[in-house]
């Protein structure tokens, strides 16, 4: 793999800041502030520091939405790829008998708030005097 200081100006001003930051992390092999992280792709690229105050918060905001990179605690960042996500699943049949049961009697009573036979009876009971007479009988 090519190393940073083996590419040239033109090629490092044709990368993006989220390649060239990937590049710098993957060859320090270590977590970085992302303030020092910009520092360095502005010195890659010889940005002064009005560049630099200018540009760091879309840097931030680029790291955020790049899956290649992961935020750490205390402001750190790193490639994800070096860090792996730890899912820790319990196989807890109690609990989830529990919670299973709790819903099917949720969705009973969600189904008796919807449905509601003594409304459909009143509604029954307003309409049985109800008389439907043609247009003829209207005119008589």
């Amino acid at each position: 793999m090519k190393k940073l200081k083996d590419y040239t100006n033109d090629e490092l001003e044709s990368l993006s800041y989220a390649d060239i930051a990937y590049l710098i992390l993957e060859e320090k092999k270590k977590k970085m502030k992302i303030n020092d992280l910009f520092k360095k792709v502005c010195e890659l690229l010889l940005l002064d520091d009005d560049c630099y105050a200018s540009l760091i918060a879309d840097f931030f905001e680029l790291l955020t939405t790049d899956k290649r990179f992961i935020q750490l605690s205390n402001g750190f960042w790193d490639l994800k790829s070096k860090h792996s996500e730890k899912v820790i699943i319990e196989d807890d049949d109690e609990d989830y008998e529990e919670i299973v049961d709790g819903l099917d009697d949720s969705l009973d009573e969600e189904k008796d708030d919807f449905y509601d036979d003594e409304a459909d009876d009143e509604a029954d009971d307003d309409l049985k005097d109800l008389v439907v007479i043609d247009e003829e009988d209207e005119e008589n």
